[in-house]
């Protein structure tokens, strides 16, 4: 079977090229989108981020930071362009990018291979672990992002969380219909495309990709690979 429209970048992100100044990662061309977070893709998520070590953006020096902000880099850089909103008691693992006029609100926990593109926000008590934040996107209160692409203008309600592992540790796969598609993934959380709503307290079951605008009301759980403009109740 193949992959349907739906798990493209170009399907799940239109408007990701049109005018966007923002550092973004570049995603595979006609291979699904998730393949960004694999290590086997040879452009993936964690090589693009190490590639920004030696691009000429305009860091923040972190010394000049509130001292309540803290930073391990420990296995690499903790890269925030200038212009990115930091709050006190943040913490930061390297290697990680947050983009400028991106927001990182108090308390919040960036984690190794994060890309928070500008413009996005994470929020108190949100955790963002291997995942990218388009422009515009935001993790806002108490969400955990794992293994997961948010793209431009998803809100995730207080408490969301898009789960990235399975309880048995195994192989994630992706629900289409009656069919079950291999990711090649034992980590992945959940692809949102753009304009994406989640209620508070909605849970992502491993794997699950949402066509853009679609919207997830509060306490729901869900899977699968899901259409645009879908409902879920």
């Amino acid at each position: 079977m193949e992959w349907p429209a739906q798990v493209y970048a170009d399907s799940l992100f239109p408007n990701l090229n049109k005018d966007n100044p923002s550092t973004i990662p570049t995603f595979p061309v006609r291979q699904p989108v998730w393949d960004l977070l694999s290590e086997k893709f040879d452009n993936s998520l964690k090589l693009q981020i190490a590639a920004l070590q030696s691009s000429n953006l305009n860091l923040i020096d972190l010394t000049t930071l509130p001292k309540q902000i803290t930073f391990d880099e420990s296995n690499g850089p903790v890269m925030i362009e200038a212009g990115a909103v930091i709050e006190p008691s943040s913490h930061f693992i390297g290697p990680c990018f947050v983009g400028k006029n991106a927001i990182v609100r108090h308390g919040a926990y960036i984690r190794e291979n994060s890309w928070i593109c500008s413009t996005a926000v994470v929020g108190h008590c949100s955790e963002i672990k291997h995942s990218v934040l388009l422009p515009g996107a935001k993790a806002p209160h108490f969400n955990y992002v794992g293994d997961s692409i948010l793209g431009g203008g998803v809100n995730l309600g207080a408490g969301v969380k898009l789960s990235n592992l399975r309880n048995d540790g195994g192989e994630v796969y992706l629900r289409i219909g009656d069919s079950r598609l291999a990711s090649g993934l034992r980590k992945f959380g959940a692809i949102l495309g753009e304009g994406c709503q989640l209620g508070c307290n909605a849970v992502t079951n491993p794997g699950t990709v949402l066509g853009n605008g679609s919207i997830v009301l509060p306490n729901v759980t869900i899977t699968g690979i899901h259409d645009a403009s879908s409902v879920h109740r």
